[in-house]
């Protein structure tokens, strides 16, 4: 075991800061070496937007300790480059159903008291989106949100906004890593005691109005109020034990929807996901008990949402009978059809903004309809990022909508963020629609494939944990960014962008470490490190003439891949 890794082991074990019981848990494992490398040979990471980690005791795990950590690191930077005027700003504060998101988002608002910022803290669970509204609707410096969206149930995690509600970028995002990195130990860590900071007026909860407000800017994003048959059109909804419920519901109850059916298992908030350890709308194993509801109750659709509300995932039936899941591409590519099919006055200057790895037949949609296509690095916060700067006229475009293959979609600016409540009450609408007019999700989507060409996308994402998954991680990028590939599976490459070090026109893109192949077939590989999770993921798309020629294509691109990287 190195020195580093002992030295803090021992701080911790013997520092009275650290509670009693954390101190014992720690006192259990003074003969587990392997244990105690991995949760201590190095600080949890704070990235350029936040944290995520396994729930335990240490520098590498997710607690209150490096919570207040991060927080003060926040303070630090707010202070140094706001002043007095971020102080009265203050921080807008949620969290989610993950077991110790309470704890942590406490421990939050009295580390911004000690250091003499308001901190506004929801009262009780509310979604990503939420906050990302209350942020701007607060005129708040920052906002903190405490979730680890869609991850197991161990995970928990932290994610810092600025203050026009997207996820910190540059400047911020560098500056408050730098300063929460120079948080070197417990006496830098200012804390102030609960009842002395809401006495004080440094924490205040924000209440219940903000809700309505939030529901009001997402009802706006609706396109069809008076859809024929609406209020009886059936669909199974779950908020997968998080915080989706009460917003979703009250959403459909406000506009029309009067035949929705909830899952009952998976109603309540729940940290330890009972049903779904996994609470991941993306995986179809999530859909089992939504399905069989709605085989019960004759839904044609079924919904659900991540732990934090803001992604989406769908389950839909066939003519057949059998459930369609579609993909993350496959629901934005509908819901960006149906909005610029629908949708009245789309100014001409109208925008989708995706990502790099989202679908290209976007690109081939958008340019049919004569509405442009903007593509940024993964994450939402560069959607975000582009919002503002539509905003602030750096580029001459209006925000349409935006998504990310990965379920997460804003349609509306009221939120820098994506948002399920609102993806959710429009997808309804979209499928209310199409079967108003006797179609359905499957049938419009056979239509865009039959006229645009079938295209297909896949994911591969390689779990490898521990200090030696980070190594060998880092070992396949390197690899593949050093080797000038001219072939590749057997294709000719016709471009390889390194977005580390390689200028993307026409909108220059931060350095990222993330690689892209295009093949002389049209398909698309790119690898990405997770900034959060001891993961890579590869993305795959591939385009062919029938949806069969396309599947197979498909399996053998991602099969083959796989085999060349190991």
């Amino acid at each position: 075991m190195d020195k580093f890794t002992l030295e803090n082991y021992n701080i911790w074990l013997n520092s009275d800061y650290i509670d009693i019981k954390d101190r014992e848990d720690l006192k259990a494992i003074e003969n587990n070496p392997k244990e105690i490398e991995d949760r201590f040979y190095t600080n949890l990471s704070f990235g350029t937007g936040g944290m995520r980690g396994v729930r335990g005791v240490g520098i590498n795990r997710i607690n209150k300790y490096t919570i207040r950590k991060a927080t003060q690191g926040l303070a630090n930077y707010i202070l140094k480059t706001t002043g007095e005027d971020g102080k009265k700003m203050g921080v807008a504060i949620a969290y989610d159903c993950r077991i110790g998101s309470e704890e942590y988002a406490l421990n939050t608002a009295l580390v911004l008291a000690g250091n003499g910022i308001k901190a506004y803290l929801f009262k009780s669970l509310r979604s990503t989106p939420e906050l990302s509204f209350a942020v701007r609707e607060l005129k708040a410096v920052a906002g903190v949100v405490v979730t680890a969206s869609h991850n197991p149930q161990e995970y928990n995690g932290y994610k810092v906004y600025w203050n026009d509600g997207c996820q910190i970028i540059e400047p911020q995002a560098s500056g408050i890593v730098n300063m929460v990195n120079d948080v070197k130990s417990f006496d830098d860590i200012k804390i102030m005691d609960k009842d002395l900071a809401f006495e004080k007026g440094l924490v205040e909860y924000i209440d219940e109005s903000m809700d309505t407000k939030f529901l009001e800017a997402v009802k706006l994003q609706i396109i069809h109020n008076n859809i024929p048959g609406k209020e009886n059109f059936k669909i199974v909804y779950s908020p997968l034990h998080g915080t989706g419920g009460r917003p979703v519901k009250r959403a459909f109850a406000e506009t029309g929807f009067n035949s929705i059916f909830i899952v009952p298992e998976q109603e309540q908030p729940d940290g330890n996901f009972p049903t779904c350890s996994y609470a991941n709308p993306e995986d179809p194993a999530v859909f089992k008990l939504s399905t069989d509801l709605a085989d019960k109750v004759g839904a044609t659709i079924c919904m659900a949402n991540d732990p934090d509300a803001d992604r989406i995932g769908v389950a839909v039936k066939e003519s057949n009978g059998n459930w369609m899941y579609p993909n993350g591409n496959q629901i934005g590519l509908l819901l960006m059809n149906y909005i610029l099919e629908n949708k009245q006055d789309i100014p001409k200057n109208g925008a989708v903004i995706s990502t790099v790895v989202s679908t290209p037949m976007l690109d081939v949609i958008a340019k049919e309809k004569n509405v442009k296509i903007f593509r940024t690095l993964t994450g939402f916060k560069f959607i975000g990022e582009k919002i503002r700067e539509f905003e602030e006229g750096i580029f001459d475009a209006t925000f349409l909508m935006g998504f990310e293959e990965s379920y997460g979609y804003l349609v509306g600016t009221h939120a820098r963020d994506k948002d399920a409540v609102v993806s959710t009450l429009l997808i309804a609408e979209m499928a209310a629609y199409y079967a108003s007019l006797g179609s359905s999700i499957p049938c419009e989507l056979e239509k865009l494939y039959k006229k645009f060409g079938f295209y297909r996308e896949g994911i591969i994402a390689v779990t490898k944990k521990g200090k030696e998954g980070v190594e060998a991680i880092s070992k396949i990028m390197t690899n593949l960014r050093d080797n000038n590939f001219e072939t590749l599976l057997g294709k000719k490459v016709i471009k390889k962008i390194d977005f580390e070090s390689d200028i993307v026109d026409p909108i220059p893109l931060p350095k990222s470490n993330v690689i892209q192949f295009i093949l002389d077939d049209n398909t698309y590989i790119t690898a990405r490190p997770s900034g959060t999770e001891p993961k890579i993921k590869y993305y795959f798309c591939v385009v062919d003439s029938t949806e069969e020629k396309a599947n197979e294509k498909l399996a053998k691109t991602m099969k083959d891949f796989e085999a060349f990287v190991d």
